[in-house]
């Protein structure tokens, strides 16, 4: 492209990449630069960092502009085309002109039977249609799926070009103003986050949570004052062989969703010859109705880091990654704090307490992206491409980030091991039930008295944790489990065990721990059509099942609500099942596999439509 950045933009990059070394890199460019530029895998090993320097120029001027672009593609020798399809598919990057300061209202699940929608209505008559610049064009708003607030519903989100980005709950009209101001009191990423609430009763018998609210989370020396680095003490103690073994006998199970043993997964990227290995954290927490990784990241950010050190040293890699949802502010400078802190306490880097054994982290953001909690689409989002599943087999574990055999796990799998290691798998093993196993934090939220996360062990029921969190505050009409890829419960199924054996044979889904109270009054034809929307916007269009199945998903629906069907209603049910079939069986990833499962749940369990099942 012919487009040259300003000094603005190059000042933005260069606070990411540093200052350009020669003219092929976006330097001054004179006779001698001009007889050697980098090219082959020398040029491409930097493409990697296309999504940080990208995040970098949003940051700095508010937009990509082509002349940003070109002057990040001269940087890391990226074709302008290919960066652009990158830039194209996040959503927290913007393309277009836009204000320097975008609030982003969240419409989704939790949010929108707890006031979002009626939000949405005062921002309309006070500062226009979504998109309209405030006066003196400053800022904007829009509205957004969900932001993994929900215990804080409703919540917003406020990317704002020369200043912190900000997460709030308990969103107003009046916080969106104050966000959006120049003049705004509020600088830091979490300045207006309520946390949760801890009373004695709540607090007794907590193992993964029971530093939060109660240790300093800026503390390293809190942290280990409440034991934290003693796992990774005995990890070292006992190696990397006996670690897996401790892993493997706590039958440890994946929380993610798709419940994979652990110990499992470890022994098979440790035993791969190819090298580096590599291990992520998968940290990009984008389910609605889903918000505990970001309280644990928050309030106990060296837990995670602790336990990534772990999953790594024991692998064999001497490199991880911890991507995290770019909506995320406060939980992104918490962690990298607690990088930082654990490096310089000799818990990170060349010589891991002493012991010789080296592993680093590095801290990657998301951009908006769904799709990137699948964990190819995350790989090839940390390589700096556009975040599509990749074809398995290979399978991670053979060929995961850049090639190499790569580990992945989640916040709560990981911070698991922590509690595995302090009690040894055995005892650990012993805790919940024989096929799940250890404690397990739920998402509480929707129409209840106390929103928040909640730690029981394996085998509690439904009722039980409902309770635990204050109960129902106007009856129950349905429970959401799992989340938008979850599906809908009756008040009659408050009985059912929250185990994954009991959840396959009962037909529902734990999923990412989400348990969405809805009250009497709530709409659900509205709630699965938001679901159907989010999934539609959410695809990232590689395979056709998704790709049009979601749309024809939301359409059929849409058609139904209007009165407007093809044929009669029944018609339209058939196909819709048709849809979900085809999506189930034939998309590539998890995403359009499960993208019908709530909806396909809420018509036949609530008969909608008068497609039969309960009223």
């Amino acid at each position: 492209m012919e487009a040259d950045a300003s000094a603005e933009e190059r000042a933005a990059v260069d606070a990411y990449l540093g200052p350009p070394q020669d003219g092929w890199t976006g330097g001054e460019r004179d006779a001698e630069t001009h007889r050697v530029g980098r090219s082959g895998h020398a040029a491409r090993e930097q493409r990697h960092l296309l999504i940080e320097a990208l995040h970098s120029l949003q940051a700095g001027v508010g937009w990509i502009s082509p002349g940003g672009m070109n002057y990040v593609c001269r940087r890391l020798s990226v074709p302008p085309a290919d960066a652009f399809g990158v830039a194209s598919f996040y959503a927290m990057f913007a393309t277009q002109e836009r204000p320097k300061t975008v609030v982003h209202v969240c419409d989704d699940l939790a949010c929108r039977v707890l006031g979002a929608r009626e939000l949405c209505a005062e921002l309309e008559t006070t500062i226009g249609p979504e998109g309209t610049p405030t006066s003196g064009g400053a800022a904007t708003w829009q509205r957004s799926p969900c932001l993994g607030m929900c215990e804080q519903a409703p919540a917003i989100f406020a990317q704002r070009a020369g200043r912190p980005d900000v997460a709030l709950g308990g969103a107003t009209v009046f916080a969106v103003t104050a966000v959006s101001g120049t003049g705004s009191t509020i600088t830091s990423a979490g300045a207006d986050t309520a946390p949760q609430t801890w009373d004695a009763a709540t607090r007794s018998g907590l193992r993964l949570l029971r530093r939060v609210g109660h240790a300093d989370p800026a503390s390293i020396d809190d942290y280990r004052a409440n034991g934290g680095y003693e796992a990774l003490h005995r990890a070292l103690e006992i190696g990397p062989e006996a670690t897996v073994t401790e892993v493997k006998n706590a039958k440890l199970m994946g929380r993610g969703g798709a419940a994979f043993p652990t110990g499992v997964k470890w022994e098979a990227v440790a035993s791969q010859l190819a090298h580096p290995h590599y291990f992520i954290c998968n940290a990009d927490e984008s389910e609605p109705g889903t918000f505990k990784d970001r309280l644990v990241m928050e309030s106990d950010p060296f837990a995670v880091v602790e336990s990534l050190t772990i999953a790594g040293i024991t692998t064999g890699c001497a490199q991880g990654y911890i991507y995290i949802r770019g909506e995320y502010p406060l939980a992104t400078d918490r962690l990298i704090h607690a990088i930082a802190e654990a490096r310089r306490h000799g818990l990170l880097g060349a010589d891991i307490m002493g012991r010789g054994v080296a592993f680093d982290i590095e801290l990657r953001r998301g951009a908006g992206a769904y799709i990137c909690g699948e964990e190819t689409a995350l790989f090839n989002s940390l390589e700096g491409k556009r975040g599509e599943p990749r074809n398995k087999p290979p399978f991670p574990v053979q060929r995961g980030l850049f090639g190499k055999p790569t580990g992945i796990n989640n916040v709560e799998t990981l911070i698991n091991v922590l509690e595995v290691l302090r009690i040894g798998g055995d005892a650990y093993a012993s805790i919940g039930s024989e096929g799940s196993t250890g404690p397990r934090l739920f998402c509480l939220s929707g129409h209840i008295g106390r929103p928040g996360v909640y730690e029981v062990d394996h085998g509690a029921t439904l009722g039980e944790v409902i309770e635990l969190a204050g109960g129902p505050t106007n009856g129950i009409k349905a429970v959401l489990l799992g989340g938008a890829a979850g599906g809908f419960v009756g008040p009659d199924r408050l009985d059912v065990r929250l185990t994954f054996e009991d959840a396959r044979a009962g037909g529902y889904t734990l999923g990412s721990g989400v348990v969405m109270v809805l009250g009497e009054d709530t709409d659900l034809v509205d709630l699965i059509l938001r679901i159907a929307r989010f999934f539609r916007d959410e695809s990232c269009g590689q395979c056709v099942p998704c790709r049009v199945g979601t749309v024809r998903q939301e359409e059929a629906i849409l058609r139904m609500v209007a009165g407007r069907t093809i044929g009669s209603v029944n018609d339209e049910l058939v196909l819709l099942d048709d849809i979900a079939k085809v999506m189930r069986d034939a998309s590539i990833c998890g995403l359009g596999q499960t993208a019908a499962s709530a909806v396909q749940s809420a018509i036949e369990t609530f008969g909608l439509f008068g497609s039969g099942g309960a009223a």
